[in-house]
């Protein structure tokens, strides 16, 4: 599938809206995501390597918010066991619609099943691998503690989640810096000033980052015994958890 140039705010717009994962995103998301998010292929590469190490026979895999299926099909590239099952799970049915395009045409064999759903409405099961690389950032603040919860119980003793998302600084010089630089990263990319400013109207009520401490606190109160930051690029850091 070729990868379709995001203009999405290249031109004036009277009020942009609130950001919504519809047809026009899922039509441009893999550049979008490739140009805004710094390290995004590298955390997904390692998400398909930790999957690898992690997956247990017979478990089930869960891709939590899983777009176009870019972890989905990292993990389905490096698991050992034909008896697994990867679960990638979305509300948007537009996104699910292209990822099922996209996992049909990948030769790996391991099954998936896709469900259009809210991420807090699913229930973890028999699971060895949980990811969630940009998604919990999108679910209500009030929600969250109760998804990381019910991840944990649903996780095999030594099972792992990976956890992925743009966060904040409690230092506000710090917070400032890298939110400066990631617009400068965005601008490296390709993306004008007008761009930058339109995107950040139209999703800042929709995505609500948190400090690095909040979800190391959340993850620990679940009853995770180990959890640390494996990666990070400005203000976009992922997580590993272990149960």
């Amino acid at each position: 599938m070729t990868d379709t140039r995001d203009t999405l705010y290249a031109e004036p717009v009277a009020s942009p809206g609130l950001f919504q994962f519809d047809d026009k995103v899922a039509q441009v998301f893999p550049d979008m995501i490739k140009r805004s998010v710094p390290g995004y292929n590298t955390i997904v590469a390692m998400t398909g390597l930790l999957a690898g190490r992690y997956a247990t026979a017979g478990s089930q895999l869960y891709d939590l918010g899983c777009s176009l299926g870019a972890s989905t099909l990292a993990m389905r590239q490096n698991i050992h066991f034909q008896d697994c099952l990867i679960i990638g799970v979305d509300n948007s049915a537009a996104m699910l619609e292209r990822c099922q395009s996209v996992i049909d045409t990948d030769s790996h064999d391991i099954p998936v099943a896709l469900r259009c759903a809210q991420l807090e409405d699913v229930a973890i099961e028999n699971a060895s691998v949980v990811v969630l690389n940009f998604t919990l950032q999108f679910v209500p603040l009030e929600l969250r503690d109760a998804v990381i919860a019910g991840i944990y119980q649903g996780l095999q003793p030594g099972g792992i989640m990976i956890l992925s998302e743009k966060v904040t600084f409690e230092d506000p010089y710090l917070d400032e810096l890298n939110i400066d630089l990631h617009h400068q990263f965005k601008r490296a990319n390709g993306y004008s000033d007008l761009e930058i400013a339109q995107k950040r109207n139209a999703i800042e009520n929709v995505l609500l980052p948190e400090t690095l401490n909040k979800h190391k606190e959340r993850i620990a109160n679940a009853g995770f015994g180990s959890c640390d930051v494996w990666f990070q690029c400005f203000n976009f850091a992922s997580l590993v958890a272990l149960k």
